[in-house]
Parts: structure tokens; sequence; C-alpha cells
């Protein structure tokens, strides 16, 4: 066996050896100094610092390379992905300071971030998969430590519900789409991306391989009808977990269904495309109008984020390098934008155990910082210009114009100003809403700092930087 085959692998082998210094130093080091007298307490700077030091490794893209037999494949735009990957990972750990200084979390900090790393490492591996079993793989190494991160919180009964849920749902939608899978190779002899366009001819068990596979990809991103489970989990799970869910595995499986749709699922574009085009009318409307009546907090952003992943459809079904670059370029403001709002959601639950919309009235009188950011962030998710989300939205939108879809840009147009009314409803409630028992002031912590000063630049300079999405569009060639 030839090993410098791994040397391909630089990002994987980067993020692995993140895992063994943090499990090692999760063996010597104290979660809690004052049981185990003279031996140093692992905490947030150690995870932050290695992912800084991998991020910095592994920024710049590599050429395109094979490994294994092309069951692994890596291309500048798959090592685009993963980078913005990596960075929402550090937004997490910077944000989960807070909480994993509570007392009942001190002593699983080595847990946390192990099983955080885990699932992103799955991600990797799902996203530079050139055949079906590396891509099923990394798809359960990423599922089911998630779902251990979804059940964190286990003395809180919702979040072993959450947890429960999240993995009787991954099961049955890991066994449809395993059930496709084998169904393909059935029907063409091999698992390989390069050789099975040239095997699909869009027979009935074609087909029907397409629809449990693209009902196993729903679960996993959260469209309509696959979405049962989402508002609950993100309800019942800590979050910080929820942040990183709604954000990094959402943006990782899309861009994997885009990659496989437009590499294997090609010669039956006609067929995909019907499908994704009720499928994305569904997820964007209905999480809509379901986001309009909820109070909780977690549940409003659990269907904001089914209609996010909507939206992110509009790329995919284009099936084009436009639709490729406006993809990636949307995940990458996406994960700006939603984690600014999931870190002062996290910091102000932690500090006043408050997380209801009525709770926020008044905010900005007691925390105008906190408030301003927040509204920074609605507003980018809302796609009101000038901020970054606008663009994220111009440019999916154009995607999908171009390919011909203009009755559904035009829908989703319309579903962008509906969802103008639920983000502003925070926002009124921050600046205008009275409250006679408002949240008290209160100071953050310089994690929790460093993250919404990450979050928000990203949301400015990704607002005024074409660079950025010219260089992502440079790459696209290359999926």
């Amino acid at each position: 066996m030839d090993y410098s085959q791994f040397l391909v692998m630089k990002e994987e082998l980067s993020l692995i050896a993140v895992i063994l210094i943090l499990f090692i130093a999760d063996l010597f080091m104290s979660p809690d100094a004052h049981k185990r007298d003279g031996r140093p307490v692992l905490n947030t700077m150690l995870p932050v610092a290695l992912m800084l030091i991998h991020i910095a490794v592994t920024i710049v893209p590599g050429p395109v390379a094979e490994a294994f037999g092309g069951m692994y494949y890596n291309s500048p735009i798959q090592h685009i992905v993963k980078s913005i990957l990596s960075i929402g990972t550090l937004i997490v750990f910077l944000m989960a300071h807070e909480w994993m200084r509570r007392t009942d979390n001190a002593v699983k900090q080595g847990e946390f971030y192990f099983l955080t790393l885990s699932t992103l490492l799955g991600m990797y591996f799902m996203i530079s998969a050139g055949h079906f079993l590396m891509f099923f793989i990394g798809l359960e190494t990423a599922s089911i430590p998630m779902a251990a991160l979804v059940a964190f919180d286990k003395y809180r009964h919702h979040s072993a519900e959450a947890g429960a849920k999240y993995i009787l749902t991954a099961l049955f939608s890991s066994g449809l789409l395993l059930f496709g899978l084998s169904l393909i190779y059935g029907t063409t002899g091999t698992l390989y991306f390069a050789d099975l366009p040239a095997r699909m001819d869009g027979n009935a068990l074609q087909v029907m391989a397409f629809v449990f596979f693209f009902a196993g990809m729903g679960f996993k991103i959260s469209l309509v009808p696959f979405h049962l489970w989402t508002a609950d989990v993100y309800e019942g799970a800590p979050s910080t977990v929820t942040a990183y869910l709604s954000v990094v595995s959402k943006g990782s499986a899309a861009f994997v269904l885009m990659a496989i749709l437009y590499k294997v699922f090609a010669p039956m574009v006609d067929q995909w495309q019907e499908v994704l085009y009720w499928v994305t009318i569904a997820s964007i409307t209905l999480a809509n109008l379901f986001a309009l009546r909820q109070q909780n907090l977690m549940r409003l952003m659990a269907f904001s984020s089914i209609s996010q992943a909507g939206y992110i459809m509009l790329g995919v079904i284009s099936g084009t390098a436009q639709g490729m670059t406006a993809l990636v370029y949307y995940v990458l403001i996406y994960l700006f934008a939603n984690l600014g709002v999931f870190t002062v959601i996290t910091i102000v639950y932690l500090r006043s155990q408050k997380i209801t919309l009525d709770d926020y009235n008044g905010l900005y009188r007691t925390n105008p910082k906190l408030a301003f950011l927040m509204t920074l962030a609605l507003f980018s998710l809302a796609g009101i210009p000038p901020f970054a989300g606008f663009f994220s939205k111009f440019f999916i939108f154009a995607a999908a114009f171009h390919s011909g879809f203009h009755l559904l840009v035009f829908i989703a147009l319309v579903n962008t100003v509906l969802s103008l009314y639920y983000y502003l409803r925070v926002v009124k409630a921050m600046y205008i809403n009275p409250s006679d028992e408002p949240i008290a002031a209160f100071r953050s912590d310089n994690y929790t700092r460093a993250s919404l000063l990450i979050c928000t630049a990203g949301i400015i300079v990704l607002s005024i930087a074409s660079v950025v999405y010219d260089s992502i569009d440079h790459f696209s060639f290359g999926m």
C-alpha cells in the first residue's frame, strides 16, 4: 500500500492531530482544579488555539488530488468549504466557554470538544468522498457524535428528549439513504461517483434510489417534509450545540447534496429538479408561516433555519457552477449571521434563564451593545441591504433565475418579505416594547466578545469585499 496517499488528506490529518492532542490533554488535565490539586485545568484556550493553528495550516487551497483509487477526492472548492466549517467550529468553541464553566459541565469539557471535532471530521470525509461508501462513513461519523452532543445536558429533560428524537430520526433517515445506495449499486454495479453518470439512465429503480437518497439527505438539511424533528431538537439541545447543528452540519450536508446531484445524478437532472422545486417551495413557505407564531426564540430560529435551507436549495436546483458559488457564499454569510444570533441568545439565557420573545423587551436599554449586534445579525438573515445577507440572497436568487426557475425565485422573494416580520419582531422587542422587568445589565466574558466580534466582522466585511465571492467563483469550476 502506498502510504503517501495519506498526505493528500491535509485537512483531515491536521484535524485528527487536533483531536489526539485534546484527547491526551483531557487525560492529564483536571476539569476542576479544586478536586485535583497540582494539575493544570483544561479550558477553552487550548481547543481555540489548536483550531486557530488548524485553520492557519489548512487555509490555503491545494491542487486537485485523489487518493485510494478515487474514493477520496479533494479540490479547491472542497477545501474552501472545509475551511468555512472550521471557522464555524472555532466560533462555536468561543461561544461555548461560558456554558462550559457551569458546574455540571466542568467535568465534560473534553468530551464536548472531542465529540464536536469528531462530527467535523465526518463532514470532511463526506465533502471529499468520491465513493458512496466513503460518503456514508463520513455521514455516520458526523451523525452519531451529534446525537451525543444534542443530549449533552443529560440531566435536563428536554435535552434527553431531544437526543432521543434526533438519534431515532437519524437512524431512520440513514436506513432510507442506505437502501437508496443499495438500489444504485444494484442497477449500476459501482458506487464510484466518477463511474456512475455513464450508467445512470433514469429507469424506475434509479428514480426510486434517488428518492430514498434525497429523503435521507433531506433530514440532515431539515427540508420539508423531513423537518419535524428540528424545532424540538433545537429547543432541547444546548444552545451552542443548536448553533453548530444549524450552521456547520447544515452547510456541509447542503454542499454534499449539490455535489452528488451534480456528479452522480446529472443524467437524471429533470427528475431531481422537479422534486427539489416543490421541496424548496414547501420548505421556505411552511417554515416562514410556522415561524410567525413562535414565542420561544430557539423554536423561532429552528423554523428560520428550515427556511434558510430552502433558500440554499435555490443554489442546488440551478445545477451550475454559478449555483455552487452562490451556495458556498450563502453558507459563509449564513454562518456568521446565525452564529451571531445564537451567541447573543446563549449568553442571555446563561445569565438570565430567559429565552422567549417577550423576555427580550427592553434589552436595548440594559444591554445596548448586545441588542445592536443581534440586530445586525437578524438584518443579515432577513436579507436587508446593505448587510451581507442581502448579497448572499441576491446571488443565490440570480443563480436560480439564470437556470430558468423564474416562478420559484418570485415565490422565494415573497417569502423573504414574509420573513421580515418575525425577524423584526425580535428587533421591535429589544428597542420598542416596554418591560417592567427587563433583562439585567451584564458584561460578557472575553470569549463571547471574541465570538461576537468575529461574527460582526464577517457580516460587515463580506458586504463590501467582493473578492471573497470572486475567489469562490474561481474555484467552483473545479468541483
